[in-house]
């Protein structure tokens, strides 16, 4: 019982992470459009920075050692570099509902690394309802017209790919090191190598950046770069990295969802159709058994 619970709460907190991480492009969308792909991309890790700085000051973190600060690299350069960047320069010429449908495809990314670098080995029923999630993602973007991929979609799709070894590898660390520890790291790493890039970048006109822009940046310094992976990770830890992965199924069409509250997209009946089939794809995915590799 005591299992279950756990399993519960892992995929609670994973389910908090992505309804965090599903405002990510909509506010990325809307900071780009004053603030410009290096500023968004690179800034808001410089910004998290200040705030993890203190944090890992204040509670007396020990400093990780060589075998966990190879791992933090790898965090490093897909979280707070490589997909920023790649999700800010696609978003500066798509719409948030074509980014949300390509980065549905993230789960089996994840599940994929989660494979080889946690040990976990998800069986034939987990990796059915995910390609039948995948699948139905896939069917919507084609219906849209979303299939003629861009520079931008190449973009995106390379993002899938860093993130999901970043998740998978960040998953596994913060077993020993810590959620939140693991993207605060991660953050400070990172940070010392924006900052010049930024500054550069950065110019008197965006002072005058109306609230909304502010408000998104902030939000993603804050909760998209920080706060949303202290949930993801202490969720993958206590749930399983594949398993909860499962989640993120849904975060394409919460993206559309804020999208259509905060940027006016509009949501057809298809989207509502294929978000069904996604969520239920999800509820038969997340109790599918996920084993350790050598263990019946």
């Amino acid at each position: 019982m005591q299992v279950e619970n756990r399993g519960k709460l892992g995929l609670l907190l994973g389910l908090v992470g992505v309804i965090c991480f599903s405002l990510t492009l909509p506010s990325t969308s809307v900071a780009v459009a004053y603030f410009g792909t290096t500023v968004v991309a690179l800034g808001r890790t410089v910004v998290a920075a200040i705030f993890v700085a203190v944090l890992l000051i204040v509670k007396k973190e020990k400093l990780p050692t060589r075998r966990q600060f190879k791992s933090l690299v790898i965090v490093a350069v897909g979280v707070v570099f490589a997909f920023p960047l790649l999700t800010s320069w696609a978003m500066a010429s798509l719409p948030v509902s074509h980014g949300a449908v390509e980065l549905a495809l993230l789960p089996l990314a994840t599940a994929g690394f989660a494979m080889y670098r946690a040990g976990e080995k998800p069986s034939f029923k987990f990796w059915l309802s995910s390609f039948i999630g995948a699948l139905a993602v896939i069917v919507y973007a084609i219906h849209l017209g979303f299939g003629q991929l861009q520079f931008a979609d190449l973009a995106l799709l390379a993002a899938v790919i860093i993130l999901g070894l970043s998740y998978a590898e960040g998953g596994q660390l913060a077993k020993e090191l810590g959620s939140w520890q693991v993207i605060a790291w991660a953050i400070v790493m990172g940070a010392p190598f924006f900052i010049i890039p930024v500054v550069v970048n950065f110019s008197a006109d965006m002072l005058h950046a109306p609230i909304q822009a502010w408000v998104s940046l902030l939000y993603l310094a804050i909760v998209s770069q920080f706060l949303a992976y202290v949930a993801w990770y202490s969720g993958m830890v206590i749930g399983g990295i594949a398993r909860v992965s499962q989640m993120q199924y849904i975060q394409p069409f919460l993206m559309i969802l804020f999208a259509t509250i905060f940027l006016d997209e509009s949501i057809t009946w298809f989207t509502l159709v294929s978000a069904v089939i996604v969520v239920m794809a999800v509820l038969v995915g997340k109790n599918a058994p996920v084993a350790k590799r050598g263990i019946e």
